[in-house]
């Protein structure tokens, strides 16, 4: 599916090396946070660091791995990569100024140059073959819309009474700055271009599901963390976003089981 692999493949490494060990550190050490967050935001930052570590492994085996034909786990390294590129999106943006902030840096700029040349350099003679059965692929382009058409107008609402009185609020800045500018933006232009059964929106949707499975997913494990350090426990937030990591992890598989390249199922 990917051309010039052997480029991609250096670049997937990089920021899955780099990520594993920034996230080792955070778990091994997690005072290294002690000046750059409050203590009710460590077990959240902990979750994001253990999820970190589990998807940084799975890229480092696939790319290994892989083969130019190997379009699936392409797609995954790809919703993996998203993930991490959001995930040190938000140490870089919220100031997590210590002695790894240099490699939050360097993984988050290369996570996001590296989608960029791994979308760039999808075959382009592959996108007109590519097959979904319509059921499959309207359900998926409604759960694409779920979170900007909720998100959007909640978000929107938070951030307007910050602008009316011009306050700066000290953490989570970063989590309306990255959907509201970037993902959000992102999952609308792949839902319309799945809605009109376009190839390349046909590929980045899946790859979308996975990001948003290891992202939900961390939400979820931070607030099962809460219990160890006796923070307040939402219990009903942590069965949502479960829930919710769960269906756009079936979601994947039931997608990349339908998908067909050039007349052929995508698992081959």
């Amino acid at each position: 599916m990917i051309q010039n692999l052997g480029k991609n493949r250096i670049l997937w490494l990089s920021v899955a090396l780099l990520s594993l060990i920034a996230a080792l550190v955070g778990v091994a050490k997690p005072d290294v946070y002690n000046q750059v967050i409050s203590m009710e935001l460590l077990p959240g930052v902990l979750a994001q660091d253990l999820m970190t570590i589990i998807a940084s492994i799975v890229v480092l085996f696939l790319t290994v791995r892989i083969k130019e034909e190997d379009s699936i786990k392409q797609m995954v390294i790809l919703g993996i990569v998203i993930y991490l590129f959001y995930g040190y999106g938000i140490y870089v943006i919220e100031r997590f100024y210590n002695v790894l902030y240099f490699v939050y840096m360097a993984i988050f700029g290369l996570s996001f140059y590296s989608t960029i040349y791994s979308v760039a350099n999808i075959r382009k003679e592959i996108l007109p073959n590519i097959q979904l059965l319509k059921t499959i692929r309207f359900v998926s382009v409604g759960f694409l819309l779920i979170n900007p058409l909720i998100y959007y107008p909640l978000w929107i609402s938070q951030l307007l009474p910050l602008v009316l009185s011009g306050q700066k609020i000290e953490f989570l800045y970063s989590i309306y700055i990255l959907d509201c500018c970037i993902i959000f933006p992102l999952m609308i232009i792949v839902a319309m271009m799945a809605a009109k059964n376009e190839g390349l929106g046909l590929l980045l949707t899946p790859v979308l599901f996975i990001k948003g499975f290891t992202l939900l997913f961390s939400v979820a494990l931070g607030g099962i963390l809460n219990l160890l350090y006796h923070q307040q426990v939402d219990v009903g937030g942590i069965w949502l976003f479960l829930g919710l990591s769960m269906v756009f992890l079936i979601l994947s598989v039931v997608y990349f089981r339908n998908l067909k390249l050039n007349g052929e199922n995508g698992l081959m």
